[in-house]
């Protein structure tokens, strides 16, 4: 059995408006001044935290909205707030960006290292602040993960920053807040999380105790993605898709990604494709590439998927691509490179990118070379 650590936060909250709840714990804790690390369209729904803060006696200092995927400037302008404000603590709430944000801000708020010394693995020497999560989408797992990521605008590539010291203190995982989702961010931010969960169990890093979260939320995601994309107030397939993104997200810090992630960021970095949307996109090509070297496990995928057991492993693994590809188009995500306007003669330099995530693609089942990583943007082109 492999070698696997598991860094959780120490107190996960999970349930139907539980959301203020996070002011008692920020109080225990004996902050009086918190930076809120959020985004514009999240804020109306922050109504009942607010009141719940100032009820215990926290003052809540606002910090810049980001209200996109964050750019190494968005996060020093953010840090440069939480160095003016005297904070004791940061309360992130929003989706993957901002609680990236957050998680990067508590750790160099107080600390002597510069954003280009942490981008990495375990560079990162300490966190002071206490760290509170809450996730408004159902995606990336950042709430419970040891990672935060931001776009290197120099280098067009989306760099990670991955340690023990940012995994937050607390979470409170409450399905209500992603109830105004709109119906393409619930799809992206959904098949992004359907892609942490795949991408963990189809790894070479694999391990039985991560292969539990991962399959479970396969089968949570795949079989409610498209009720919430349709019903953006279905509070049933919400919080299974809540769920489902918690499961995801634990899968990160012991196993991680892999070659999808590693290929889809030169798509985000460039071109500003949005996150779930590179991975849904590049998802089944990555599968066919890596189903040679691991039949058994991508049939295990299809199962938890739906498909029923087929004659071998090699078909049943291909239903499942099938199966995830209609996913895909049935919640009206964009199917190639070329409908999102990537010109082709891009896909050269993108492979040169996408080699250089090697954080990710030393745990992809199959190696990948450059000529590889050209054949599965042109297979998807």
């Amino acid at each position: 059995m492999n070698i696997v650590t598991l860094l959780q936060p120490a107190r996960i909250v999970i349930g139907d408006g539980c959301a203020p709840q996070c002011a008692e714990f920020l109080a225990q804790r004996g902050a009086k001044r918190v930076l809120l690390v959020s985004s514009s369209p999240v804020l109306p729904m922050l109504t009942g935290v607010l009141e719940a803060l100032a009820k215990v006696g926290v003052a809540v200092v606002r910090s810049l909205m980001i209200d996109r995927e964050p750019t190494r400037q968005t996060f020093e302008e953010a840090l440069a707030v939480g160095r003016n404000e005297s904070i004791e603590a940061v309360l992130g709430i929003g989706g993957g960006s901002a609680i990236d944000v957050a998680k990067l801000v508590a750790a160099l708020t107080y600390g002597k290292q510069s954003t280009s010394e942490v981008f990495g693995i375990n560079l990162l020497a300490s966190r002071v602040l206490p760290l509170v999560c809450l996730p408004t989408t159902a995606g990336t797992g950042a709430e419970v993960s040891p990672n935060a990521i931001l776009l290197d605008e120099g280098d067009e590539l989306k760099k990670g920053v991955v340690s023990p010291y940012l995994v937050p203190d607390a979470v409170f995982i409450d399905p209500r807040l992603t109830l105004s989702v709109p119906a393409a961010v619930t799809a992206a931010t959904g098949l992004d999380a359907l892609t942490h969960c795949i991408e963990a169990y189809a790894n070479k890093f694999a391990h039985p105790v991560v292969d539990v979260y991962a399959l479970q939320g396969i089968r949570l995601i795949s079989a409610n993605l498209l009720r919430a994309v349709r019903d953006g107030n279905d509070l049933e397939a919400r919080g299974a898709l809540a769920l489902g993104s918690f499961y995801g997200g634990l899968c990160l810090g012991p196993v991680n990604t892999g070659a999808v992630h590693a290929l889809s960021y030169p798509l985000g970095g460039r071109f500003h494709v949005a996150h779930g949307v590179a991975n849904s996109l590049l998802l089944p090509h990555v599968i066919r590439f890596n189903a040679p070297a691991a039949a058994e496990r991508y049939a295990e995928v299809s199962l938890s998927l739906g498909v029923p057991p087929c004659a071998n492993a090699v078909v049943t693994a291909e239903r499942g691509v099938e199966c995830l590809a209609q996913l895909s188009r049935d919640c009206g995500v964009p199917q190639t490179l070329s409908e999102l306007s990537i010109p082709r003669d891009a896909i050269p330099q993108m492979a040169k990118a996408a080699l250089q995530v090697t954080r990710l693609l030393k745990n992809n089942v199959r190696p990948v070379t450059e000529a590889d990583a050209v054949a599965i943007y042109e297979t998807a082109y």
